[in-house]
């Protein structure tokens, strides 16, 4: 009789060859309604939301798996090898080949191909041409960037780093507890010295950025001269998208959530107990905290146009929002649109946003359940 390991094997070389011929887009054996259609069946461990032209998934369960891509058609192009991917992003993707221990990361184009050969404890996705990546482990390393040839650009000196926004990438000198954060260039140069104890990246000419503890500290907004063009006055912040900032006012347990504009007016008074990140115009808000939240949505004057009646809800995108009716362990996710009203009828398990066309969403519970791909019914790809 075969071992467990050796069942386990077998399995995962059946599923690997299945992939190198396409995924299973048969008639599939789940039931939906008509108000959506299942473009790539539930097969899946996990996947993520479709972004140039491809989806990560993962085969396996949560103790042996491997990961790859899945295309638009539901084909496998990319068949699944990895132990770890990033989506892709400006046209590689981040894979990983090795353990937690002593797996090293590289990067592959669309075809597949390996054009930077796995190397690297860390990476980041490419943003504007570079690649946060880390030379070490995740103590002791130091972060730098590469470029599209796997070249060092910005030396690995620095103690953390985010990606490049606008033109700028943030990095801290010192450890997480006392080290300051700055801003680079696409050479390395500081633009803003560290003398910042947390930042957000730069959107819309301004960055987030924090001066004090987590507990006692205020945030704030900077120029890109490291000039504050909003002063210290939030207990929380993030980077700017459409001319709007979400803040928090107060402790991160009680306290409220609101946004303000460019020139650091309350647009939206602090009243919500979720962060009111606007997609598409619409905020999704809660009022009230955990298994007694209700979930609606706001515009950007901060009126209601979608009531508080959901049990949970995710950001518009494509037009639409995933929204649950009933309670984590037996509601099921569907999707509305912009007036509220049920396009795709609650029926799954989990569901991600709609990209490219397709949602990804699941059938089953998390343990046992798989991810496939489902679009509107009626609309084309």
């Amino acid at each position: 009789m075969k071992s467990a390991e050796s069942r386990v094997i077998t399995l995962i070389s059946f599923c690997l060859l299945s992939f190198l011929f396409g995924c299973n887009r048969e008639p599939s054996e789940i039931s939906v309604d008509n108000t959506c259609q299942i473009v790539i069946n539930p097969q899946f461990f996990a996947v993520e939301a479709f972004k140039e032209g491809f989806a990560a998934v993962k085969i396996g369960d949560s103790l042996s798996f491997k990961q790859g891509f899945v295309d638009l058609q539901g084909k496998m192009p990319i068949a699944p090898k990895f132990d770890d991917v990033h989506e892709f992003s400006e046209g590689l993707a981040a894979v990983k080949i090795g353990d937690e221990t002593d797996g090293k990361y590289g990067f592959i184009d669309k075809s597949g191909k390996m054009v930077i050969r796995p190397q690297f404890f860390f990476v980041g996705d490419f943003l504007e041409g570079l690649a946060l990546m880390r030379d070490g482990d995740a103590f002791t390393g130091k972060y730098g960037f590469i470029d599209k040839r796997g070249q060092a650009v910005v030396i690995p000196k620095f103690d953390a780093e985010h990606g490049f926004k606008e033109g700028l990438a943030a990095m801290r000198v010192g450890d997480a507890i006392s080290g300051k954060w700055g801003f680079i260039d696409n050479k390395g140069t500081y633009v803003i010295t560290p003398q910042f104890d947390l930042v957000g990246d730069f959107s819309e000419g301004l960055a987030p950025m924090r001066m004090g503890s987590e507990k006692y500290g205020k945030w704030g907004f900077i120029d890109k001269q490291g000039h504050v063009a909003i002063s210290l006055q939030f207990d929380y912040a993030e980077s700017f998208k459409n001319g709007l900032a979400v803040i928090r006012i107060g402790d991160r347990n009680s306290g409220k959530w609101g946004v303000i504009d460019k020139q650091g007016t309350m647009v939206i008074n602090p009243q919500f107990d979720n962060k009111c990140r606007f997609s598409e115009g619409l905020a999704c808000v809660s009022i009230g905290h955990g298994i007694t939240a209700k979930y609606g949505f706001i515009d950007r004057q901060g009126k209601v146009v979608i009531n508080q009646k959901f049990d949970l809800a995710g950001d518009f995108s494509e037009g639409l929002a995933a929204v649950r009716i009933g309670d984590s362990t037996t509601g099921k996710w569907g999707f509305i649109d912009k007036q509220g009203k049920i396009i795709i009828t609650p029926q799954f398990d989990a569901v991600g946003k709609f990209s490219q066309g397709l949602a990804p969403v699941r059938v089953g519970n998390a343990t046992n359940g798989k991810w496939g791909f489902i679009s509107r019914q009626g609309h084309d790809r």
